[in-house]
């Protein structure tokens, strides 16, 4: 039995290892490229999430109209959905957008933001059923609620959406999760006190961040954009786990300069642009 416990361990360590130098390459190669990377994204948010894209390594463009979608689908490496604020324009610009990135095989990011709120939301969510992103981003709530809605688990838990809030735990959204990344043959990251990624069989948590992400408007949204940035480069798993080892660092370091939210934002771009490949792949994760 101790052989066996030695054994397991060994090859924990070694996948560990084999992680962090795919986060290092992934960093590197996205400096180096300047990935294009367009974004249906929250009009409430769109400043950082571009600003965050930018400090990445990648380069931003932000998309409205259905034939711009069809086209920066074409032209971008990857592509950034996120729910937030929707338009009645975009019960036509997402599908198209979709269907271009399967037709093209370009990598994409879902945030689920909202989910549960009036029927173009969820009939949209229900859409991409049928043209799954490589990844999905969102709070535990979100991530649950998205499992259900599309039928991945009879034994899932309900959500407990409130508005774009999370009122359950990452460790519960878990099952959902693992569900959610297996379906789409991608990988999902949870974000919250500590967040999650899986890619439906290895399943991580990374450590670090700060209090500040839950005081600013868009933390999460710009996530999801950088997760994109990273798609371009790299595995949904290791596109997921590189942005959320980022933000997580950039997040610590950003928090002991931060007098409160307004300097924390300014301070955690910063520390976005200035993380190096090895700080990120460095920052605290376990498998679990």
């Amino acid at each position: 039995m101790k052989q066996r416990e030695e054994i397991d361990e060994k090859k924990m360590k070694e996948t560990m290892e084999s992680i962090r130098g795919k986060i290092r390459e992934t960093v590197q190669r996205t400096k180096e490229d300047c990935p294009l990377v367009p974004s249906v994204t929250n009009t409430v948010t769109i400043n950082l999430v571009a600003n965050a894209q930018l400090a990445a390594g990648g380069s931003a463009a932000m998309v409205y109209l259905p034939d711009e979608g069809e086209g920066m689908a074409a032209a971008g490496s990857a592509f950034y959905i996120n729910m937030g604020t929707l338009m009645p324009f975009y019960a036509e610009t997402l599908p198209r957008t979709a269907r271009a990135l399967r037709a093209h095989k370009k990598p994409w990011v879902l945030d689920p933001v909202g989910i549960g709120i009036g029927s173009l939301r969820e009939g949209l969510l229900q859409c991409f059923r049928a043209l799954p992103p490589a990844i999905v981003r969102g709070n535990a709530s979100e991530i649950i609620a998205l499992a259900n809605l599309w039928g991945l688990g009879e034994n899932l838990q309900k959500a407990g959406v409130r508005g774009v809030d999370a009122t359950d735990s990452v460790k519960s959204a878990r099952p959902a999760a693992e569900a959610l990344a297996s379906f789409i043959h991608g990988a999902v990251a949870v974000s919250g006190e500590q967040d999650l990624v899986t890619d439906g069989q290895t399943t991580v948590m990374s450590e670090g961040g700060s209090e500040f992400f839950t005081k600013i408007t868009g933390a999460g949204c710009s996530l999801g954009g950088v997760a994109a940035v990273y798609a371009a480069e790299a595995s949904p798993f290791i596109a997921a786990l590189t942005a959320v080892q980022a933000y997580n660092l950039a997040g610590r370091r950003a928090e002991e300069q931060a007098a409160g939210p307004g300097t924390f934002e300014k301070y955690f771009l910063d520390a976005l642009y200035q993380a190096k490949p090895e700080e990120i792949a460095g920052n605290p994760f376990h498998m679990v």
